[in-house]
């Protein structure tokens, strides 16, 4: 069972790489996975079995997400905008409780700690406003191999870090609808160079996040709040009283809930 839950975990992951707007990071965080996921692959020669097992369904997962689902979700975001942001809102603001749960667990709370999701949180609005001014277009029609896993590698701080748009950092590099025709056609000599970069990248952000989860994580976890408060800027829609917004509203619910239940017995 827990096999089939976390491959289904992956294909949020995976399509949330794709989507502009959701964060792949802040879905980690969403299934509270995100610690777990940092320790099983930076210290996946300690215990080989057991952190194979749960990477494993994450992995075949994220792959389903990105070429099989991708397309989907990108469908019905464009069809059912407001059903399916509100579905994402409720899951994101759902995760919330358990996320502030866990980072006063650590230590008594202090109101100087909400500079830090103040910061984050500012940081990533500034990201999302970017993401939504750029164009789609693609700058560059032939990119070069060094490019490419250059773009990798940028991207990767996008997948990693709760909150950063792996979007917004493909729109500024001019190559995300360059990248989305990769992904439909199976285009490899894309896709090789940029999955090069998205590895050595990950592994590098990943070092950086683990050190600073234990030796700083006060303030790493009420910035990773302000991330993923900020993640949810774009996805809150136009109030109206209209069947899509009436479905909305009950999809917010329903994953917010769903999310809130979830982390009650998770956590």
């Amino acid at each position: 069972m827990l096999f089939f839950k976390n491959i289904g975990i992956g294909i949020l992951l995976g399509a949330g790489a794709i989507l502009p707007g959701i964060s792949s990071g802040v879905l980690c965080i969403v299934f509270g996975i995100y610690e777990k996921l940092l320790d099983s692959i930076l210290h996946f020669f300690k215990d080989i079995q057991k952190n194979f097992l749960f990477l494993f369904p994450l992995a075949i997962g994220g792959l389903l997400g990105i070429f099989l689902l991708g397309n989907i979700l990108s469908y019905l975001f464009l069809h059912f905008e407001i059903p399916m942001k509100c579905i994402f809102l409720g899951l994101i603001l759902g995760s919330l409780p358990t996320l502030c749960k866990t980072a006063c667990s650590r230590k008594q709370f202090c109101l100087h700690y909400l500079l830090y999701t103040i910061i984050s949180f500012l940081f990533t609005f500034m990201m999302f406003q970017l993401e939504n001014d750029l164009p789609l277009s693609s700058t560059f029609t032939t990119p070069s191999f060094i490019f490419l896993f250059f773009c990798g590698i940028l991207m990767s701080s996008g997948i990693v870090v709760p909150g950063v748009s792996s979007t917004a950092i493909l729109m500024c590099l001019g190559i995300y609808s360059t990248y989305l025709h990769a992904i439909a056609t199976l285009e490899l000599s894309i896709l090789i160079p940029m999955a090069l970069g998205i590895l050595i990248g990950s592994f590098i952000f990943m070092i950086g996040i683990h050190y600073l989860l234990k030796n700083y994580p006060i303030p790493t976890f009420f910035s990773i709040i302000g991330f993923v408060l900020g993640s949810t800027i774009l996805l809150f829609p136009d109030f109206a009283f209209d069947l899509p917004h009436v479905i909305g509203f009950i999809g917010f619910f329903i994953s917010f809930f769903v999310l809130l239940r979830f982390g009650n017995i998770t956590g």
